[in-house]
């Protein structure tokens, strides 16, 4: 899944500094983000000098931005720049707001200073406080600096994911199983606060498009082709078949509903119509960067959308239960489902076979790849709604059952509280990149609470700064 962002470029600068550096500096801006692939909506046919300094422009940029639907705002300070009409045009846009200046030369012989970048950011960072609109702040740098680059890329990615949250529609299949009392949510609210939009639909649907794509041959047996290639195939061809045919048919409703994830009731009623376990159809998808997640897991699909967004595409979510403390490492923790992760994570070829727990067929067996992993979990009740997020790193350990991984956290302890206390529950979601500082930056913008469960949130601040 590619995830295209567009940012508003509106570069400001104010009258009493020299505006043919503002100019300068504006242009050296626009040439460094075409070199680094940066899609931008431009404002040179605003005014002969491309930038915003005055009410009149401010008003055609915040219709032509508007009118090409801009994913966020990077407001680049030339010389001062003229704090309220940025404000102004933030406030009206509402989109995530990134504020950024080239850092100032030695000044002249004769004491003059051209530019006065920082002190124009601390002035438009008040305003836009007053105007109450949350902003991104880069650290007052140069252009070849890695920060510059750095930031930029990280700020996509927090466009990236506001722009996944504000606009989040999940196909749920069947009311949650009785017994999982913890993966209740509250639709109407969910609606309210944050436009979360929830397409249930009732199992004989699903079952019904299993049978027609069955039927009409196409999309089934390619992907029965695909598992053969991928992974180690130890059930029947028929359940084999109905693997590919629920793929095929959970992903034809969500095109049908306009849906950007699944949760799915994955027992035991599905076992009963179908005989087989929904947790390779999982894999399947969310190896395409499409999440399902299981135990009608509402709050865990939101999760899996925006740490997947938080990614840019460059790896997929796996989506896991905390289970057991590791018997030799004080700190060690099992992620372990039945086996829905995407074939990407494995570090072996993985199996299509039975799970831990059931007697139908239709899991994945495999451990996940070691290394640096971000784990994260949106929750809430009560009416407040938080995003739990941290790293850990992939260890040795014993072998189970279905997808699974061990990993190593700060403080075990310290987490295992989190999780009990709430308002968590046992599910998360993994993703083999460091995502925390994007998820962290982008909570300011969707009105959630970031909880690290370890303490660094000063090197996360430190991070988006540039340091």
């Amino acid at each position: 899944m590619s995830y295209p962002v567009k940012i508003g470029f509106a570069p400001t600068r104010r009258s009493i500094f020299s505006a043919p550096d503002a100019i300068k500096f504006a242009n050296l801006t626009r040439e460094r983000l075409g070199e680094l692939g940066v899609e931008f909506v431009d404002i040179t046919d605003i005014n002969e000098e491309g930038l915003l300094y005055q009410e009149c422009d401010r008003i055609r940029i915040r219709d032509k931005f508007r009118a090409a639907g801009i994913d966020g705002l990077f407001i680049p300070h030339g010389n001062f720049g003229t704090e309220y009409e940025c404000a102004r045009l933030a406030k009206e846009l509402g989109v995530p707001v990134l504020l950024w200046g080239p850092r100032d030369e030695r000044p002249e012989p004769n004491g003059v200073r051209l530019r006065d970048t920082q002190c124009g950011l601390f002035a438009t960072g008040k305003v836009l406080r007053r105007f109450r609109v949350p902003f991104t702040y880069m650290t007052n740098c140069r252009l070849t600096d890695p920060e510059f680059e750095r930031g930029i890329k990280t700020f996509l990615a927090v466009c990236n994911v506001v722009k996944t949250f504000r606009n989040i529609r999940i196909l749920q299949i069947a009311p949650r199983p009785y017994d999982f009392w913890s993966t209740m949510c509250n639709e109407g609210e969910l609606l309210e606060k944050f436009n979360v939009q929830l397409a249930p639909i009732p199992m004989p649907e699903l079952t019904a498009e299993m049978k027609r794509v069955k039927a009409e041959g196409v999309e089934v047996p390619k992907t029965v082709s695909y598992c053969r290639s991928c992974m180690k195939i130890e059930v029947t061809d028929s359940e084999l078949e109905n693997v590919a045919a629920l793929k095929v048919a959970m992903k034809n409703l969500c095109e049908k509903y306009g849906c950007k994830a699944v949760a799915i009731q994955c027992w035991n009623e599905l076992q009963n119509q179908i005989g087989i376990m929904p947790c390779a159809a999982n894999s399947l998808l969310n190896e395409e960067g499409f999440p399902v997640v299981c135990e009608t897991d509402i709050h865990g699909a939101i999760t899996a959308l925006m740490c997947e967004a938080a990614g840019m595409g460059e790896n997929h979510t796996f989506c896991a239960d905390w289970t057991v403390r590791h018997p030799d490492n004080e700190n060690g923790e099992l992620l372990q489902h039945c086996g829905p992760w995407p074939i990407s994570c494995a570090s072996c070829k993985p199996t299509i076979g039975y799970p831990l727990a059931f007697d139908h067929p239709g899991a994945v067996e495999a451990e996940a790849k070691h290394g640096l992993v971000t784990l994260c979990r949106f929750d809430g009740d009560n009416g407040e709604y938080s995003l739990l997020l941290g790293n850990a790193k992939g260890v040795d350990g014993p072998y189970t059952k279905g997808t699974y991984l061990w990993v190593e956290v700060e403080n075990l302890k310290r987490l295992e509280a989190k999780v009990v206390e709430g308002p968590y529950i046992h599910h998360c979601v993994g993703i083999h990149q460091d995502v925390v500082p994007v998820l962290y930056e982008a909570c300011k913008y969707l009105g959630i609470q970031p909880d690290l469960y370890d303490p660094i949130e000063e090197d996360v601040k430190a991070y988006l700064r540039g340091e």
